[in-house]
């Protein structure tokens, strides 16, 4: 199999906004370094929102700006309002995500707002990314299972998709956010999504909380989806959903995509010491089984 399947590393944002650890600037150029190392093509550095709200992503347009570039490496933020794009745009950033949810009461918790409200609010940033020439991405939460609706219909998530497509995102993120999906439900929103949306624009955010990330992902593959949200030694969570685990590691995706002949770009062996790394940086052991698994037989 010659299939290419992208890897978005969300580890230095999605990962680390869930740490109880705060880690320094320089802490955070390394992971970021150490992933580029590893071959990872697409990393979301971090988020343009308030310290208040989110401390472990105090000084993110900072970190961006420090970064080495290689030209073949796509660097994002997380921008929520205008006010987070223009900061993002001011440090030459040429990529932001926006993000939204298929539950009412999840959006409520996460932003404040309706579903309807807050994809008002990405016009003007839309507007302005269109005259920059600055790609938008789009995340959308809760794609099966809301922590305060229960189960959400196919059908609501894929029409906020479309939504987001006809804005102009040239990609839709859709997050398993609380990890109760099995692969049968993640079918189904990809079968309605698809009635609607090419492949090709969809992507897939799972975490493990129950541990069925990699076999939604699997069943993903199987729906045609190519392209994977993952973070490094499974770091995250989420701070709206109770004993929410982190998202798929991508040491674990990694392995699967490897062993199933699709291609990557990736180096595993740095990929592993990247995990390692970040983990003696943050105290903890490594949530990846492919990465205790490779450790263990060394």
């Amino acid at each position: 199999m010659n299939d290419f399947v992208k890897i978005v590393e969300v580890g230095a944002r999605d990962g680390l906004q869930n740490e109880s650890v705060v880690l320094s600037l320089d802490d955070k150029l390394t992971l970021i370094n150490n992933l580029v190392d590893a071959g990872l093509k697409d990393i979301e550095v971090g988020s343009c929102v308030s310290p208040k709200w989110v401390p472990q992503m105090a000084g993110s347009t900072e970190l961006f700006a420090q970064l080495t570039k290689p030209t073949d490496v796509n660097f994002s933020l997380l921008t929520p309002n205008l006010k987070g794009y223009q900061a993002a745009v001011a440090v030459g950033c040429r990529e932001v995500a926006i993000f939204t949810g298929a539950s009412e009461s999840f959006t409520q918790k996460n932003i404040n707002c309706t579903i309807a409200e807050s994809l008002a609010r990405f016009d003007d940033i839309m507007a302005h990314a269109k005259a920059d020439g600055v790609k938008v991405r789009g995340y959308v939460s809760c794609m099966v299972d809301c922590p305060y609706e229960g189960a959400i219909s196919p059908v609501a998530v894929a029409d906020v998709v479309a939504r987001l497509i006809d804005m102009g995102c040239y990609e839709v993120s859709l997050g398993e956010t609380i990890g109760t999906a099995t692969p049968d439900k993640v079918e189904a929103v990809w079968h309605e999504c698809q009635k609607r949306t090419d492949t090709h624009l969809l992507a897939g955010h799972f975490h493990n909380t129950y541990g069925m990330a990699i076999a939604n992902v699997y069943a993903s593959l199987n729906m045609g989806i190519r392209t994977f949200d993952s973070s490094i030694a499974g770091l995250g969570g989420c701070p709206y959903a109770k004993g929410a685990s982190g998202n798929v590691a991508t040491e674990d995706l990694h392995y699967l995509l490897d062993k199933m002949g699709y291609q990557t770009g990736v180096d595993k062996d740095k990929l592993m010491h990247a995990g390692k790394a970040i983990m003696e940086r943050l105290g903890r052991t490594s949530r990846s089984n492919a990465a205790i698994a490779y450790w263990q037989s060394k």
